[in-house]
């Protein structure tokens, strides 16, 4: 449950057998909970230093009373924090991108409204995404995604959104995550035309602003193995809308897991990716969201934290105008995605 300061009791911390399992939330009062090395990363890279943490999350608290005084949001430490190390300890960045994740929610109600594990556990049985259970040796959990699982008539491509943003709310929590990132394996095989053709521009933009622009997490790579030969078209629609940093962390590796061992060692990869850490276990993360379920009824179940709060256009997606014309550019990429299957 929460407590007045918008503090949420996650219980008693999960330990991990070997390095083997998932990273527990941290305490929540803040203390933190970084190694030295860690801490020394998260200087080097971030800008964080330790002896200013604290005051640069007042800071931060300090602007969002002063200009955004009706905006409902925690406040505490811990969440803050995430923010900050997401921009670099950067305090306008960091408010801003504050701001834009809670106008993902006013503008995407349909990823957003009534989003807890439950409601996505269809998602997570049929296998489309998982974490793996070893971080790579730079401290990174992988998020495995499967798209071929997906069916257009099982349900609504919406439904893989919401788990997929469950389980990065999940990640983000461990400050290890926050300092270290996250790494992204996306495997295409079984991906069809109905597959690829179904997202649209429209969404593929949202999704993209979300990562990019919305989430407080660092996506330190995109590993694409398996792709067939339609992943041209369906790259042709996410593209356009990557920052250019972010593109330049896609890596095609074809069926070559050669390829793929060269970035992610087979020590954490499971035996269908040609690793040693037994078969891909889809159950483990599943469990791990379900147990969280009360957790998330308390962050997202509650009223609009916008309510009230006037924010720029240019901080929401555009609308049907926008939609039309995506719809639009969407035609000629179809055309090219049936081209190329």
């Amino acid at each position: 449950m929460a407590d007045q300061n918008g503090h949420i009791d996650l219980g008693p911390p999960r330990e991990a057998v070997a390095g083997v399992g998932f990273p527990a939330p941290p305490p929540p009062i803040y203390a933190c909970t970084l190694t030295p090395e860690l801490v020394a990363k998260a200087r080097e890279e971030l800008q964080e230093k330790p002896e200013w943490r604290l005051r640069d999350v007042q800071a931060l608290r300090d602007m969002i009373l002063k200009d955004h005084p009706n905006l409902r949001t925690r406040l505490d430490d811990a969440f803050l924090l995430r923010f900050l190390r997401a921009r670099k300890f950067d305090y306008d960045r960091a408010l801003q991108l504050l701001l834009n994740y809670h106008a993902s929610r006013k503008a995407w109600p349909e990823v957003f409204q009534d989003l807890k594990p439950s409601t996505v556990k269809h998602v997570l049985d049929l296998g489309f995404l998982t974490v793996l259970p070893r971080p790579d040796p730079h401290g990174r959990y992988i998020l495995c995604l499967r798209p071929g699982k997906w069916k257009p008539n099982d349900y609504p491509f919406v439904d893989n959104i919401r788990a997929i943003y469950l389980t990065l709310e999940k990640l983000i929590q461990p400050e290890e995550t926050q300092v270290n990132g996250i790494v992204i394996l996306v495997d295409y095989t079984g991906v069809g035309l109905s597959q690829a053709s179904n997202p649209g521009p429209l969404l593929a933009k949202k999704v993209v602003g979300i990562l990019q622009d919305g989430f407080p997490i660092r996506i330190k790579a995109v590993n694409i193995i398996n792709e067939p030969r339609i992943f041209k078209g369906i790259f042709a629609i996410i593209k356009p809308f990557l920052k250019e940093k972010m593109a330049e962390r896609y890596v095609l590796h074809g069926s070559d897991l050669a390829s793929l061992h060269r970035v992610i060692p087979q020590s954490v990869l499971p035996q269908e990716y040609g690793g040693v850490a037994g078969r891909l276990d889809m159950s483990a993360w599943s469990r791990t969201l379900l147990e969280a379920e009360e957790e998330f009824v308390v962050e997202f179940c509650q009223p609009d934290p916008l309510e009230g709060v006037i924010l720029p256009d240019s901080m929401l997606f555009e609308g049907e105008q926008a939609g039309a014309h995506g719809e639009d550019s969407f035609r000629h990429l179809r055309s090219q995605l049936y081209y190329c299957y």
